[in-house]
């Protein structure tokens, strides 16, 4: 099977992520001062694109405000109008089950409803936002986007004029995501993301990936990248099977074996070097505009 590699590789930066913890790193950026400045960093040193998360910037867990998106959003667009954003709407599908009573939801807890997952892209309508199909075990937790909240957030984000990021973790949401194209639940130019290294999900190996590239439909745009220590592993499997690269502390913090990280830009600078090093060069943002239709 022959893939089509990429001389111009669109390179997303995930900021800073809802998972990662303030604790593992001294350096995740917290407020939304933060984030647009670890995300303006990020494009100088090559990223086309900027995956934003925001954060309480008093405790530092993820939040769904609003006012932060829109903060983070108008500090970035102010000194960068061409950088692409791509706003989150993973938070708001997590389920703990209550041990006495497992229908319960115990604390930490997250499930929201569809419209309020995109309630913020609506209203900010950045270029970009990811639609996650994946229902797993994360952690001692469960993930649950059924395809009833599926469709009606793919309907919104549509009528927004906002991209849908399709974000797969396993074989069924590939095979989901075709569906969804079947019915035109998802129309337009078809992006996807396949995740990587995620417990109980796609592993992060050659053989994956191909398997997962190979469920894609025709004529995808998509990113294949690997969680922590498979960053940067799985960023040049995604160049070899014809895909673009994501990097950033939300999947790994560390810059090598024990070295974290002290900024977003060295691991976006460190993904750049790693293209060049194969023959490619990363798109700037209006490349990477011209790639997407946007």
């Amino acid at each position: 099977m022959a893939f089509l590699r990429q001389d111009r590789v669109i390179v997303t930066c995930a900021v800073t992520g809802n998972l990662t913890r303030p604790e593992q790193t001294p350096y995740l950026p917290i407020t939304p001062e933060q984030i647009a400045l670890s995300a303006l960093e990020a494009a100088e040193a090559g990223a086309a694109i900027v995956h934003i998360h925001v954060r309480d910037p008093e405790t530092g867990a993820p939040s769904m405000s609003i006012d932060l998106y829109r903060d983070v959003i108008h500090r970035i667009r102010t000194h960068r109008p061409d950088l692409i954003i791509n706003l989150t709407t993973g938070p708001g599908g997590r389920f703990v089950p209550s041990e006495d009573d497992p229908k319960i939801a115990a604390p930490g807890t997250t499930l929201m409803s569809p419209e309020r997952r995109v309630e913020h892209v609506e209203r900010l309508k950045p270029e970009i936002c990811t639609l996650d199909l994946n229902t797993m075990v994360s952690g001692g937790e469960i993930v649950i986007n059924t395809p009833r909240n599926i469709r009606i957030m793919a309907e919104r984000i549509r009528a927004a004029g906002v991209l849908p990021e399709v974000e797969l973790f396993d074989s069924g949401d590939c095979h989901l995501a075709r569906d969804l194209i079947r019915d035109q639940t998802l129309t337009g130019p078809r992006l996807f993301s396949l995740v990587l290294g995620v417990k109980y999900g796609f592993e992060a190996s050659p053989e994956a990936m191909l398997y997962a590239r190979s469920l894609l439909p025709e004529g995808a745009i998509w990113t294949g990248f690997g969680i922590g220590r498979n960053e940067f592993p799985m960023l040049a499997q995604s160049w070899l099977l014809g895909g673009h690269v994501r990097v950033g502390m939300e999947d790994n913090i560390y810059l090598s074996k024990g070295v974290l990280a002290e900024r977003n830009a060295q691991l976006v600078e460190r993904a750049v070097d790693m293209l060049h090093d194969l023959g490619a060069s990363p798109a700037t943002t209006k490349e990477a505009r011209a790639i997407l239709s946007l």
